[in-house]
C-alpha cells in the first residue's frame, strides 16, 4: 500500500511538447507552486524528442504557462518552479534512453512519478523500457489518461500490459472531471445535508440529465477521434464516471476503495440497451458547418485530413437506466457534442411533482424543484423552488426563484483545477479521485454493445446538426418522448 503523504517526488513528463502537457499540465504545477504544495525537493523533468537542453525547455514551459494559465506569472513563484525543470531526450523505443534515464533518476532517492501524456499506443513501449531497467519498482507511480483503448478487448490489452510491470497501487487512472470542486462537493451534498440524503431516490427525483457540451471541433486530432468517436472519447470516459458519483450509494467510508466499490456496483446495474431499443434511447450526430462566436466554422468532414465519407458521431445522447431499488423507474438522461452553441457541463436533477398541489388551480403550469450542478464554466450549485409572487391578489400565483452558491467567488483562494488537484493526490499517493481498472472495464462492457449495435441497425443513423445548435432532432426525441425537456442553457 502507498503511504498518504507528500514526499519528495521526480515527476517524469513522457509527451512534455505535447498539448495535455503545455495546456494542462504546467500551468497546474506553476499554480502548486504557489500554493507551496510542492516537496522543497521535487523534480520536473521533461521528456521526449525534441532536440532541446534544458535551457531550452525552460522557455517552452514559461511560454505555454504564459499561454494557458488565467493570471499573471509572479517572478518569484516561476524562479522557484524553474529551478525544478530539467530536460531529457528519450525514444522510448530505445532501452539504452531508459538505463540513462535511470541515472538522473538515481541521484536522488525520491519518488518517481511517470506522467505519460502521450497516446495510447506509446503507452507499452514506455511501461516495457521503465520495467527493463527496474525503473517501475515500488513505490513509484505511473498516472495514464484516458480513454483505455477503443472497446473492452483493447482496453484489457492496455491493463494487461501495465499490469506486467506495476501493482494496481501504483496505477493512476486519471479522469480530470473527477478533479472539478462541484464533483467533489456532490460527496459532501448528497451524504452530509439530511434533506438532499433522505431525497435522493425515486421516490422524490423525477429523473437526472448529464451535459457536457463543447463549442470546439475536433481540434486537429482527426486521426485520434475519428476512431474514438463522442462516445467512446466522452460518454465511456467521463459521462459515466460523473453518473456513478451521482447515483451511487454512500461508501462505507471515504477511502479509495470504499468509493470505487460503490461506483462499480452503479456500473454494473446499468441496463444494457437491446438492438430493438437502440433507435429509441440513442442518438447521434456529426456537426455540419455553422457560426460560433461570429465565425464560421467548418463541418467534421470538412476538417484537415478528413474522411468525406465519415459517419463518425461527434454528438450523442443516451437515456440510461439502472437497475436497483434507489433508482428503479428513474431515467438518466446524458448527451455531449461538439461545436455546440455554448460550452458547459452540468448536472441537473430533477425533482417530482407534488402530485395534488394547494396552489394548482392558481397556477396551470407549475415548475418542478430542481437542483443545478454547473461544472464549467464557473462551477456552481443552483436550487430552484416555488414563492408567492408578492402582492395584493387574492389569487396565490406562484413563480419559480433561484438560490445560487458559485465556488469561484466564494472561496476564491481555496479553489483548485482539476488538474492541480489530481497531480497534488498523486503527489501523495492518494487514489480516491482516480479509476480503477474494474470500473474502466464495466464501462466498456456497457458501451461496446451500443456501438456494435449501431454498426448492426440503419435505422439510428448519424444525424447532421448545424453547428452553434444544440445537436440533432433525435435527441430532443429521445427525452421528449417521456414527456420532459432538456434544461436550457443559462
Amino acid at each position: 500500500m502507498i503511504i498518504e503523504t507528500n514526499q519528495a517526488c521526480d515527476l517524469v513528463i513522457f509527451g512534455t511538447k505535447g498539448d495535455l502537457a503545455r495546456r494542462k499540465l504546467l500551468p497546474a504545477l506553476y499554480k502548486l507552486e504557489k500554493s507551496q504544495k510542492i516537496h522543497p525537493d521535487t523534480r520536473i523533468i521533461g521528456t521526449g524528442r525534441a532536440d532541446w537542453n534544458t535551457e531550452d525547455y525552460i522557455k517552452i514551459v514559461k511560454k505555454a504557462i504564459k499561454m494557458f494559465l488565467n493570471e499573471k506569472i509572479d517572478e518569484k513563484i516561476w524562479k522557484k518552479l524553474r529551478s525544478r525543470l530539467n530536460f531529457f531526450y528519450i525514444d522510448v523505443f530505445q532501452d539504452l534512453h531508459f538505463l540513462e534515464l535511470k541515472n538522473i533518476l538515481n541521484q536522488k532517492k525520491n519518488i518517481i512519478i511517470y506522467y505519460c501524456a502521450v497516446p495510447s499506443n506509446t503507452f507499452n513501449a514506455i511501461f516495457t523500457g521503465l520495467g527493463k531497467v527496474n525503473l517501475n519498482s515500488f513505490p513509484s507511480r505511473i498516472i495514464i489518461e484516458k480513454p483505455l483503448g477503443v472497446s473492452l478487448e483493447t482496453s484489457k490489452k492496455i491493463n494487461n500490459q501495465i499490469a506486467k510491470y506495476f501493482l494496481e497501487s501504483q496505477i493512476f487512472r486519471i479522469d480530470h472531471y473527477l478533479g472539478k470542486e462541484s464533483i467533489l462537493n456532490l460527496l459532501a451534498l448528497r451524504f452530509s445535508n439530511s434533506f438532499f440524503f433522505h431525497s435522493w431516490n425515486n421516490k422524490i427525483i423525477d429523473h437526472i440529465q448529464i451535459t457536457v457540451s463543447e463549442e470546439v471541433g475536433i481540434e486537429n486530432r482527426w486521426n485520434y477521434f475519428d476512431q474514438m468517436g463522442q462516445t467512446r472519447d466522452m460518454v465511456q470516459n467521463h459521462l459515466l464516471q460523473i453518473l456513478t458519483i451521482v447515483s451511487m450509494d454512500k461508501p462505507k467510508n471515504i477511502t479509495p476503495e470504499g468509493i470505487r466499490d460503490e461506483k462499480l456496483k452503479i456500473l454494473r446495474s446499468l441496463k444494457k440497451i437491446d438492438l430493438n431499443e437502440i433507435h429509441i434511447k440513442t442518438a447521434r450526430g456529426q456537426y455540419a458547418s455553422g457560426i460560433i462566436n461570429g465565425k464560421k466554422v467548418p463541418s467534421y468532414i470538412e476538417e484537415n485530413g478528413a474522411n468525406k465519407h465519415s459517419k463518425t458521431e461527434t454528438f450523442v445522447s443516451i437515456k440510461v437506466d439502472i437497475n436497483n431499488d434507489r433508482w428503479f423507474g428513474v431515467p438518466f438522461y446524458l448527451r455531449t457534442g461538439k461545436r455546440l452553441a455554448y460550452k458547459y457541463s452540468e448536472i441537473v436533477i430533477v425533482f417530482k411533482k407534488i402530485s395534488k398541489n394547494l396552489f394548482q388551480e392558481f397556477n396551470k403550469n407549475l415548475s418542478p424543484n430542481k437542483l443545478i450542478i454547473r461544472l464549467e464554466p464557473n462551477e456552481s450549485i443552483k436550487i430552484y423552488f416555488l414563492n408567492k409572487v408578492p402582492g395584493l391578489s387574492k389569487e396565490y400565483k406562484l413563480k419559480s426563484d433561484k438560490m445560487e452558491f458559485n465556488f469561484n467567488i466564494n472561496n476564491t483562494k481555496n479553489f483548485v483545477d482539476a488538474y492541480e488537484r489530481l497531480l497534488f493526490e498523486s503527489m501523495r499517493g492518494i487514489q480516491s479521485l482516480f479509476v480503477c481498472r474494474e470500473e474502466v472495464e464495466e464501462a466498456w462492457k456497457w458501451i461496446d454493445p451500443i456501438i456494435n449495435g449501431w454498426k448492426k441497425t440503419n435505422i439510428n443513423t448519424v444525424q447532421l446538426y448545424k453547428s452553434g445548435t444544440w445537436g440533432p432532432k433525435s435527441s430532443d426525441e429521445i427525452i421528449m418522448r417521456d414527456g420532459r425537456f432538456w434544461e436550457t442553457f443559462n
